[in-house]
């Protein structure tokens, strides 16, 4: 590998989660190599620019350490404390300083107790970006108004106890409809279907125990279940205060009023609640659009979601279309026919197809057909056995198979013996029916993975253009009537504008991207976030000396290997690259079923291989596999190529894939000019290292594979472009990241520190020879609920390992929250306006918005850095929670969209910022690493997990150090 892009990490062969260990002793940085500061892979130790040996190191001691500024979360040892910090821009270290009033100490402990995040406080925006040009746009965000009304809130008691919201409603529904004139004042209450129930004006009464009965509405004998239920209502002790809203609004108020937004949300989601199903914030019902197959016995339905929000231009209810998966309402043995492509049911099922339909049917309701009335149950399995082989013990002692009993007792010949039956009840007390006689019931949400033709069907039936997608936006708006409803407009005083909101945005210039002098295009200047490699070449081509080729491919011609290789080698040295043009050893063609082998052979053939070309078999599923065996067995970094992309030779394609064979093997595609000339604000002046994060969980229905967190970090300041990734297994769906820093006690060698920040910064260190100053983290995946709680735990750590690296060192930290999965759009104001929109009708690349529809105190904005290929563009949201260094609106949201321009795999912009973005597939790709199948389906069975009731999170396998000094992840 080229040594421009190496750095030493941790010793070869530990684990993922056990990076850069230290004890602890004397805190100080790990001695470094004479060579370290040579081998930071700048642009200058490549090919056009002079050297950067006269970079003067950042001494060690206490007066070089940024003094302006501790965190917003300050754990460095007391000792390290100089003085009482001023925080720069924005009171958020300081109130969040005073949210910690005791530092805490470094001691050997794994987790960090939190302070508590209630009073946890965001910075302060600094004012409002300039910079761009300005125009209006529209989006999806439609205001609200409110008259004042007394907000009352009382606990709701329902005995015996509900788990179904949708019952619970029925309850309440019948409540207020018996007793709402004699007991209610005739009130409208609004309910959550839970514990809550709100009304404008109070109740005559502060507690009262109400008996509601159902049995009147449903058909005689159809269940056996009493369904009288004891309502009780009280007075709860917390009040929602309209007032406070209207001061914060007026910004009078510092703290935001969740639970008065949280009663007017209410309001808003009862009616919808009661007619739709609710699926979280969105409402789904064949009537709100278009309803049609996915594949296997799934279906989509349309709907909206919906999501009342504060802003700067006050109440705002934001909606958007959406649509989910549903089961169809079928025959079981329908869906069976479907699910497992089955035609022929006169012979058993498989073993293999039995536990498939096992895993898809349970926990279903199914509503029976053999009886005079209606009646529904829930699958709880299937039986082991066709029902014809199927035996149960009747009151007598004599035995009769389920097939006689249903054709003795309702005269039902079973026209498919060989099936299993559906089994509902307990396993001690099971019912059988035979599955032609169970119908699906309509509106049970499928929640496992959709296949990728379900995906492709999914997208092909609601994907819509941006001047499509607001109309169906506005019909939802109309359709829903917000203004008629009683509850809303009579009651509560509420009202909603139809009018999408009209937004003042500044479209941001794009950035210089400079590429090698040897080009006959040194710079370019991107139009409409995208360009091409036309006669460029790239900054740092890297060098590869040894490398070669594998084919598991059996449909490919015997010399399309050599000939593809020939091409795509031709294509990385026209592009700036230096590569041997003889393969280190001679090209492998292989069985699918030989991977390990092969690849073990490769390595014991071709040591010290720099990049393996594997051409992938024909049928998916084995490039798991592969990576896993080649990135944390082997040591060899490589680049999969599918087989019919192969077959075409498509110059295109083979430009692609060069772009990331540079990455990999340790180079650089292009940079920013401005990174080059040094004239980034608050990255340029001082050493910076840009980290993204990203936790990613399994799949629904997986509840024992751990979740993974990712962290990628910037290892060649100034350019800002090669970014090292760890990664780390943790508890299952835990979001905060468990292994940004740990100190555990060692037996042997006393206090050991540990973390994926400590070792970054420590490979930061040896790749520029200096320590970084400042740090901006994007940290992807985090839900606004999750803010306080993900900041708090994760600035601790941050700061703990900074401080168990050298007592005192205590960089500026930036700290963002990037999220893509947020239901914001944004529509041009003139769709056929080409002037401003996109070759795909969307907004511009680089329109950023940070008024009236953002928050109206807090430093967030949302930003569309990227260009529209099909449907409309998701804008990514980029919230600030702290931000030590100062920056200045324009600061920020010229870093973040610039940043954009820097992704290494492709030409184009992209729609969030790269260091998140490395790390969102840096965390998949470890996924990969404990899943030993995966089919395409996406079902997953996984390695070395542990089951959710245990303490234990399995280990990833450690990924070699010379494959996680480059972008292996790309």
């Amino acid at each position: 590998m080229s040594s421009r892009g190496g750095h030493s990490g941790a010793g070869r062969g530990r684990r993922s989660d056990q990076k850069q260990e230290q004890s602890s002793g004397a805190v100080s940085w790990p001695a470094l190599q004479s060579s370290s500061a040579a081998r930071g892979g700048s642009v200058s130790g490549g090919r056009g620019r002079g050297g950067r040996g006269n970079t003067p190191a950042v001494s060690s001691s206490p007066s070089d350490v940024v003094s302006g500024v501790i965190g917003a979360v300050d754990v460095a040892s007391s000792s390290s404390v100089r003085e009482k910090p001023k925080v720069a821009a924005s009171d958020a270290g300081s109130s969040l300083g005073q949210e910690l009033a005791e530092k805490v100490k470094i001691t050997p402990e794994t987790t960090v107790p939190p302070a508590s995040s209630k009073a946890v406080r965001f910075p302060v925006r600094p004012g409002f970006g300039q910079a761009g040009k300005k125009v209006t746009i529209r989006a999806n965000h439609f205001l609200v108004q409110v008259a004042d009304r007394d907000l009352y809130h009382y606990d709701v008691s329902i005995t015996p106890e509900v788990v179904s919201k949708k019952v619970n409603r029925e309850v309440m529904t019948t409540l207020v409809r018996t007793y709402g004139e004699s007991h209610m004042a005739k009130k409208i209450p609004a309910y959550d279907g839970r514990k809550s129930l709100y009304t404008a004006g109070a109740l005559p009464f502060e507690t009262k125990e109400f008996v509601v009965d159902l049995n009147d509405k449903k058909p005689p004998a159809s269940s056996k279940r009493d369904r009288k239920f004891k309502v009780a209502l009280k007075l709860a002790s917390s009040r929602p205060d309209l007032f406070q809203l209207q001061e914060f609004l007026r910004r009078k108020q510092r703290d935001a009023p969740y639970e008065t937004i949280q009663v007017l949300d209410v309001v808003l989601r009862d009616q919808p609640s009661q007619k739709y199903v609710a699926v979280g914030r969105s409402f789904f019902d064949p009537s709100l659009g278009r309803r049609g197959e996915l594949a296997d016995g799934v279906e989509y339905w349309s709907g909206y979601f919906q999501s009342l929000r504060l802003t700067q231009m006050g109440l705002s209810l934001n909606i958007d279309v959406s649509a989910r998966s549903f089961y169809e309402p079928i025959l079981v043995t329908e869906f069976i026919g479907k699910y497992l492509n089955l035609r022929d049911f006169n012979r058993p099922l498989r073993d293999s197809d039995r536990v498939k339909v096992k895993k898809a049917l349970k926990s279903l309701k199914v509503e029976l057909g053999h009886f005079n009335f209606a009646r529904s149950s829930k699958i709880s399995g299937i039986s082991s056995c066709p029902i014809n082989e199927l035996r149960f013990t009747l009151e007598d002692n004599t035995q009769k198979t389920v097939v006689q009993y249903f054709a003795e007792k309702y005269n039902f010949r079973v026209k498919y013996p060989y099936l299993p039956a559906i089994q509902s009840g307990s396993d001690s007390k099971p019912a059988y029916f035979p599955m032609e006689l169970c119908r699906i019931a309509e509106g049970q949400r499928y929640t496992k993975k959709l296949n990728e033709r379900q995906v492709t069907a999914m997208l092909k039936a609601t994907c819509q253009r941006p001047e499509a997608r607001e109309n169906s936006i506005k019909g939802m708006v109309k359709n829903n009537k917000y203004n008629e409803i009683d509850l809303v407009r009579k009651e509560f005083g509420m009202s909603v504008t139809d009018q999408l909101a009209s937004v003042e945005a500044r479209v941001l210039p794009p950035p210089l991207l400079k590429y090698h002098e040897s080009g006959r295009e040194k710079m370019v200047n991107p139009r409409l976030g995208q360009w091409n490699m036309i006669d460029k070449k790239m900054i740092n081509g890297a060098r590869v000396a040894s490398w070669t080729c594998v084919s598991f491919s059996t449909r490919i011609d015997r010399n399309l290997p050599q000939d593809f290789c020939k091409q795509l080698i031709g294509m990385c040295v026209d592009k700036g690259m230096q590569v041997n043009p003889q393969p280190a050893i001679p090209f492998i063609s292989c069985q699918p079923q030989r991977i390990e082998e092969a690849l073990c052979d490769i390595h014991k053939r071709a040591p010290g291989l720099q990049m393996l070309i594997v051409i992938l078999p024909d049928v998916t599923g084995s490039y798991g596999k592969i990576k896993r065996i080649c990135e944390t067995e082997l040591g060899i970094v490589s680049q999969c190529c599918q087989p019919n992309n192969v077959r075409k030779l498509n110059k295109q394609y083979m430009e692609n894939v060069a772009l990331k064979i540079n990455v990999k093997a340790g180079g650089r595609n292009t940079v920013l000019d401005d990174a080059i000339r040094k004239r980034i604000p608050l990255i340029s002046d001082r050493p910076t290292i840009i980290f993204g994060a990203d936790v990613t969980h399994p799949q629904a229905g997986e509840d024992s594979s751990p979740s993974i967190a990712a962290v990628v970090a910037s290892m060649d300041w100034p350019e800002i472009t090669k970014y090292r990734g760890l990664v780390s297994a943790q508890t299952h769906r835990e979001e905060i990241i468990e292994d940004l820093y740990k100190l555990v006690q060692d037996p042997q060698r006393g206090p050991v520190h540990s973390g994926m920040i400590r070792e970054h910064l420590i490979a930061f260190r040896r790749a520029t020879g200096q320590k970084p100053q400042r740090i901006i983290f994007y940290r992807d995946g985090v839900s606004e609920g999750q803010f306080s709680q993900v900041l708090l735990h994760e600035m601790t750590a941050i700061r703990k390992a900074c401080a168990s690296l050298e007592e005192g060192y205590l960089p500026r930290v930036t700290f963002v929250v990037v999220q893509k999965r947020h239901h914001t759009r944004l529509f041009p104001a003139q769709h056929q306006n080409r002037d401003t929109t996109d070759r795909s009708g969307n907004i511009q690349p680089g329109t950023v918005v940070d008024t009236k529809i953002c928050h109206p105190t807090e430093f967030d904005f949302y930003l569309n850095s990227h260009a529209g290929i099909q449907g409309t563009s998701r804008p990514a949201h980029y919230h600030v929670l702290v931000d030590e260094n100062g920056f200045t609106a324009d600061g920020l949201q010229m870093l973040t969209n610039n940043l954009c321009y820097t992704f290494a795999r492709c030409t184009r912009s992209v729609s969030i910022v790269p260091p998140a973005y490395y790390a969102h597939l840096a965390a998949f790709r470890a996924r990969y690493y404990m899943e030993s199948e995966i089919s395409d389906g996406g079902s997953s069975r996984s390695r070395n997990t542990t089951a959710s009731t245990s303490a234990v999170v399995a280990r990833l396998p450690s990924i070699k150090d010379n494959v996680k000094d480059v972008m292996f992840y790309c």
